[in-house]
C-alpha cells in the first residue's frame, strides 16, 4: 500500500486537499498529532469536497506512536534531501512492502531528530532558489504520482469512468 504521512499539519485546506488526493489514488492517510486545526473543521471538508467518507486515514499521538504500527519503506521529504524524488526505486520498495511518504508541518518539516536517523531516505522535490519550498499539498501531488507513475499508475482509472470511451470524438461529430 502507498501512505502518505503528514507530521502535525497546521493548514486544514493543505490536509483537505491531501485528503482528496488520496481518496483519487487509493492512498491512506496518517496524520500525527498535534495538527493545526480539527478534523472536522469547515476548512477540511470544504478541500476535501464530497470524497472524506471514502477516505482511509489514521491518526497518531505522535511519530513513535505511528511508528510502532507502521512497517515498511519510509521516505522523508525535506528541503535538506540531498536526492531527487525521481531518484528512488518505489517499485522495489512496493514489492517489499508497504511505502510511507512522509511530510513535516508546514512551517518548520520534519525534525531533524527523525531526519537523522535515516538520511539515505531524506530527499527533496528539485526547485529554484527563489522558493524555500512548494505548497504542502503540491508536494504530496507530485511525489505519490511519481510513485504511481513507477507502479504504472496502478489501479487507477485510465479514462472518465461516466462518459464514453469516444466522448471527445462524439462531442466534434455533433458540431460538424
Amino acid at each position: 500500500m502507498i501512505n502518505i504521512v503528514l507530521y502535525e499539519p497546521e493548514i486544514p485546506t493543505n490536509t483537505g486537499n491531501i485528503m482528496r488526493t488520496c481518496v483519487a489514488t487509493g492512498t491512506k492517510l496518517h496524520l500525527i498529532e498535534p495538527l493545526g486545526f480539527k478534523l472536522d473543521e469547515k476548512s477540511v471538508k470544504r478541500s476535501g469536497v464530497n470524497y472524506i467518507d471514502k477516505l482511509e486515514y489514521e491518526v497518531y499521538k505522535n511519530f513513535d506512536e505511528f511508528k510502532s504500527k507502521n512497517k515498511g519503506t519510509y521516505y522523508y521529504f525535506t528541503r535538506y534531501g540531498k536526492k531527487p524524488h525521481t531518484s528512488f526505486d518505489y517499485k522495489k520498495s512496493y514489492e517489499e512492502g508497504d511505502i510511507y511518504l512522509i511530510f513535516g508541518k508546514e512551517s518548520t518539516g520534519i525534525p531533524r531528530s527523525i531526519l537523522q536517523k535515516d538520511l539515505e531516505h531524506c530527499m527533496r522535490i528539485p526547485m529554484t532558489s527563489n522558493v524555500r519550498s512548494l505548497n504542502l499539498s503540491n508536494c504530496c501531488s507530485i511525489v505519490v504520482y511519481e510513485v504511481l507513475r513507477q507502479l504504472d499508475f496502478l489501479n487507477l482509472l485510465r479514462k472518465e469512468p461516466h462518459k464514453s470511451e469516444d466522448y471527445i470524438i462524439d462531442g466534434i461529430e455533433k458540431h460538424k
